[in-house]
């Protein structure tokens, strides 16, 4: 331990890599240590206590791509009548440049012949629009929408609705890479597109003040939450809120506000690969289920005029109590405003009780779909890990184990995470929240702590099913494309994650002194993928 210098608490040494959010909102769960039996077992770690095993209720693996790739529930209304994101991509002229500039990645085996063709072309060119007429001509982007050629943007009855994909999926590069932003290949479904300018996109959008609960708002007492030093409202003009969303300080690109709690915490993309490993899901732990996970994204995010339905309005109550109403009334002022009828869009059966994890908004999508989509995500392989110095990674790995960093994570990223929730002031000990509000038990007050660490957990957590306010662990892999790390992207390398100059009291404390040692702790990360033992 003489050149390590770390924070320690009893038999816990916590590492922060990578804590994401996959795309989700508000959601129950017991977060308690699981005694549930996995489809695949859990084997013990080399170096670590190993994983609990959880439930995965799955269906058929092949559907599941389907559902993945082009289910959308119909959610098409919702991004097409109300939020209008057609429309405006159209409005803006937007074209497969602007969209590869923007970091969407392009489906090329979807792609018409004839336009396949002349990209091939093109692209060898400098894009110019006398020389690449087809990449800077806005028809072509409608086109390869309406051929399901853009990732994640399905095309559905006239209308276009959004996918997973959209925010988990990338290509192989292999007609083309806009370096660090777009690309055109073959899909690769579960990889985090970092790149992507998800605000941008947004922003583009006709009427992107539909998102309002999305949005970073300004509380009644004129506070704001987020990035932003200016809250919107709900007469902010469309400008505005454009503003907010395409501005890459307030709006990080390769995150994504999955959280209709009026903050302003947009989250850096997880993947979504070998889901089998990853429970609790959400970066503060707040599901058990994947299924019950991938609900909430369908019924209170994907169509989020469904707030504004009796269970919706139950469910924004509990969590957020009169800022909850405020957001819900807030919502339903802009949507006049804006001639958004007709809603909600989603399809969904009304079900359960609203609050509860599997049905948060009273609502639950088709169940044999949810569990395909479970068998698809936990089937997907992470990507090969990255190993330019074998004697280096060999280096880091005896760090990795002798630094006790295996008391949360394993050597083995073949077996599931560990399923304990870290909490807050743990993986922050700078952590000084002021009470907003109180919530009815088992829900942890309202809190809020300078900084952008814990905007996610203001009001998300894991207290509804009875859990801590804490951070869940993450994958230890494909770090070798990640080029932001903490889920609010406060770090920009593991390098500098790893650097004592960010102090005692930063989040995730767990320092290599040296230059040398913080060198192959990196190099063993990069590496490691679901063979690494």
């Amino acid at each position: 331990m003489a050149n390590l210098h770390h924070f320690r608490v009893p038999a816990l040494l916590v590492s922060g890599l990578a804590v994401v959010a996959a795309a989700a909102c508000q959601g129950g769960s017991d977060t308690k240590t699981s005694t549930e039996t996995s489809t695949t077992q859990a084997a013990t770690d080399t170096t670590g206590t190993g994983a609990t095993p959880v439930e995965l209720r799955t269906g058929n693996a092949e559907a599941g791509r389907d559902v993945y790739r082009n289910e959308t529930f119909g959610d098409e209304g919702f991004w097409t009548d109300a939020v209008r994101m057609p429309q405006g991509m159209k409005a803006a002229k937007l074209t497969v440049l602007d969209a590869l500039k923007a970091g969407v990645s392009f489906d090329v085996d979807a792609m018409p012949a004839d336009l396949k063709a002349a990209f091939a072309s093109e692209l060898k060119t400098d894009h110019s629009p006398a020389k690449a007429p087809k990449l800077n001509d806005p028809a072509t982007l409608d086109a390869l929408v309406k051929a399901n050629a853009v990732i994640g943007m399905v095309p559905k009855g006239g209308k276009v609705g959004v996918t997973c994909a959209l925010c988990h999926a990338i290509t192989d590069k292999s007609m083309y890479e806009l370096t660090g932003k777009g690309t055109i290949g073959k899909r690769i479904d579960g990889p985090t597109p970092h790149g992507l300018n998800v605000g941008k996109l947004l922003a583009t959008a006709a009427n992107s003040r539909a998102l309002f609960p999305t949005l970073q708002l300004q509380q009644p007492d004129g506070s704001t939450i987020g990035r932003a030093p200016k809250g919107l409202t709900a007469k902010s003009t469309e400008a505005e809120v454009d503003a907010y969303l395409s501005n890459p300080k307030f709006y990080p690109v390769g995150s994504f506000d999955d959280s209709p709690d009026g903050n302003g915490n947009a989250v850096h993309i997880t993947p979504f690969f070998r889901q089998d490993l990853a429970a609790p899901y959400g970066s503060s732990g707040q599901n058990d289920k994947l299924d019950d996970f991938n609900n909430t994204v369908y019924t209170a995010l994907f169509d989020q005029t469904n707030l504004l339905s009796p269970g919706g309005r139950q469910f924004m109550h509990a969590l957020g109590a009169a800022g909850g109403d405020s957001i819900v009334a807030g919502y339903a002022k802009v949507l006049a405003a804006t001639g958004v009828t007709g809603y909600p869009f989603v399809t969904a059966h009304l079900q359960g009780k609203a609050g509860d994890p599997p049905t948060p908004t009273g609502k639950r999508v088709d169940e044999q779909k949810l569990r395909d989509l479970n068998a698809y995500v936990s089937s997907l392989q992470a990507p090969k890990g990255v190993v330019r110095n074998a004697a280096q990674v060999a280096t880091g790995r005896a760090l990795f184990i002798s630094q006790n960093c295996t008391s949360c994570h394993n050597t083995n990223q073949g077996v599931a995470v560990q399923s304990k929730l870290v909490p807050m002031n743990i993986i922050w000990p700078g952590y000084a929240p002021k009470v907003l509000a109180q919530r009815q038990a088992p829900l942890t007050p309202i809190q809020n702590a300078p900084g952008t660490f814990d905007d996610k957990m203001v009001v998300v957590d894991a207290s509804p099913g009875g859990g801590m306010r804490g951070n869940a662990l993450p994958l230890l892999l494909d770090l070798a494309r990640k080029p932001v790390f903490l889920h609010d992207d406060s770090v920009h390398s593991l390098d500098e994650l790893l650097n004592p100059k960010r102090g005692k009291t930063a989040p995730h404390p767990f320092y290599a002194v040296t230059p040398a040692e913080r060198t192959a702790l990196v190099a063993y990360l990069n590496s490691l993928d679901t063979d690494s033992k």
